[in-house]
């Protein structure tokens, strides 16, 4: 049995025999599985108290068996044997209770839960009693004048009358633990048998991050990763919202610069004076209404999704791919890099995309091809360039076109003037990233392993493989250490390599 649950059930004992209630309390100690001495002379107890006495007997037999040293056990057992008339055993019971003593003249049991002193009178008085029992009237003489040594002050009277009884050879009544008097438990461990909680339950007084005029309670709300949004209380203006800022601002008075360009910033009032109070990384400030613009639903889709991060992960960065300048038949190439951007000027067209382009936008492409070395021949960096350019010419003919929808969810195919329309509205602040994947990218390629998504990864760019947890992905080329190149779902495109574990089957996939 856990002590914890002997230490309730003695308890629980313990307050039913102050109650009165010795049956309960002697069913209490009795429930206690291999209990202790401590226990089994409370069992005793209250077998003597009851006046069964053979109970009584076993109960401090196994007292003194479990604790050899424990004086008080054989002084009590001891009286029983009296009052069952086996005076060679209470005798024998009462010198080993004495020698346990050891020299001392008593033992205060009030460290052990035992509301008693025994003294070594008392044990020499009862040895006595028993010796007088047994027609050992000169050695019941010795005792007691043993007794009067270790008297205490007040009891020379006592003992005195005791040697005229023993002189008229009467029999002298034996001493015993006081009635109702046990073992108890440490009242700090009884203290301590139920959970505490000292801390208490959390309530939210004020935050760090400052909610503008807004005093007073509110419950505990969720925060979004990275961003802060205050609660419906704190936020009175009708225009408040996520704002992105459109050029670089520096604080009045001062060349430090506060907020960066594109940055996007809570606005939590627009005032009359033509300035407006933002947060922006966890700091409020006041920021000219001229710089600010609200933010399209791609931008709050980035804010809300993002890279979700894997349990004790941190996302890798994102790859960054160098363009410089070429002749037009130049085209640029990376060993490290999945795919080529081009970056091209849309100048003002007619038709339908007329009333969209009123001035020049900037279409970023990313492209993503397949390129074939024969084994053994290694080209040289113009034949490498060759070779890429009439894949590219070939690609931008024959590769799928798509595009990111303003959600920042889907992407969407272009394949007649309707997509394309489509695309062209789709422009933010005069940009647009057009995809075109070589359209059997996958096939031919060989597969270096598989790998099993632990999360699911969202595409955060026209060239990113998205998938759900659970899909199992063809990998096809390592990019770098954190990013690898998958095949899934019919889709080609790199995902951060956090996001998936190998499968336990290594071998390499024709």
């Amino acid at each position: 049995m856990a002590y914890r649950e002997l230490l309730r059930r003695w308890h629980q004992a313990v307050l039913a025999a102050d109650d009165g209630d010795w049956d309960a309390a002697l069913d209490a100690f009795c429930g206690i599985e291999e209990p202790p001495s401590r226990i089994c002379f409370n069992i005793g107890c209250v077998h003597l108290r009851a006046g069964r006495l053979e109970e009584a007997l076993r109960a401090f037999s196994k007292t003194v068996t479990k604790d050899n040293s424990l004086a008080v056990g054989y002084f009590q057992r001891g009286f029983v044997y009296l009052q069952l008339e086996m005076y060679e055993e209470a005798l024998s019971d009462y010198q080993m209770a004495f020698s346990h003593l050891r020299q001392n003249p008593f033992i205060d049991y009030k460290q052990l839960g035992l509301r008693h002193i025994l003294y070594a009178w008392e044990v020499l008085y009862s040895t006595a009693a028993a010796q007088c029992r047994l027609q050992q009237w000169q050695e019941a003489k010795v005792t007691l004048d043993k007794a009067v040594v270790w008297r205490p002050e007040g009891r020379t009277a006592m003992l005195a009358l005791a040697l005229e009884q023993v002189q008229n050879h009467l029999f002298l009544e034996p001493m015993q633990v006081p009635l109702g008097e046990f073992f108890r438990p440490r009242k700090k461990e009884i203290e301590q048998l139920d959970s505490k909680d000292f801390l208490g339950k959390p309530k939210v007084i004020s935050s760090i991050i400052p909610n503008d005029e807004y005093i007073g309670f509110e419950p505990l709300r969720p925060q979004k990763q990275g961003f802060y949004e205050p609660s419906a209380d704190a936020v009175r203006d009708r225009e408040s919202g996520y704002y992105r800022v459109l050029s670089h601002y520096y604080l009045e008075d001062s060349e430090k610069l506060a907020v960066k360009a594109n940055s996007l910033v809570f606005v939590l009032a627009r005032g009359a004076d033509g300035w407006a109070t933002a947060i922006h990384d966890g700091q409020k400030l006041r920021i000219p209404t001229s710089l600010l613009e609200p933010a399209s639903k791609m931008d709050k889709g980035k804010i809300s999704i993002g890279i979700p991060l894997p349990p004790a992960q941190v996302p890798p960065n994102r790859l960054h791919v160098k363009q410089t300048s070429e002749s037009p038949g130049g085209v640029n190439a990376s060993a490290n890099d999945a795919g080529s951007q081009m970056g091209f000027e849309i100048p003002n067209t007619q038709g339908d995309a007329s009333s969209i382009l009123d001035r020049p936008a900037v279409l970023r492409v990313r492209c993503e091809c397949m390129v074939v070395v024969r084994a053994g021949e290694v080209p040289s960096l113009p034949e490498l360039r060759t070779l890429l350019r009439e894949r590219f010419s070939l690609q931008a003919e024959r590769g799928r076109l798509s595009y990111r929808h303003l959600d920042g969810k889907e992407l969407g195919a272009v394949s007649g003037e309707e997509d394309l329309g489509k695309m062209w509205q789709q422009l933010t602040d005069g940009r647009l990233t057009l995809c075109c994947q070589d359209s059997d990218s996958h096939s031919g390629r060989p597969i270096l392993y598989r790998m099993l998504a632990q999360h699911a990864y969202p595409a955060q760019g026209p060239g990113d493989l998205e998938f759900s947890k659970g899909d199992m992905l063809d990998i096809l080329s390592e990019v770098n250490e954190e990013w690898l190149e998958g095949h899934c779902n019919g889709k080609t495109g790199i995902f951060p390599k956090c996001f998936a574990t190998q499968t336990s089957c290594g071998a390499t996939f024709p």
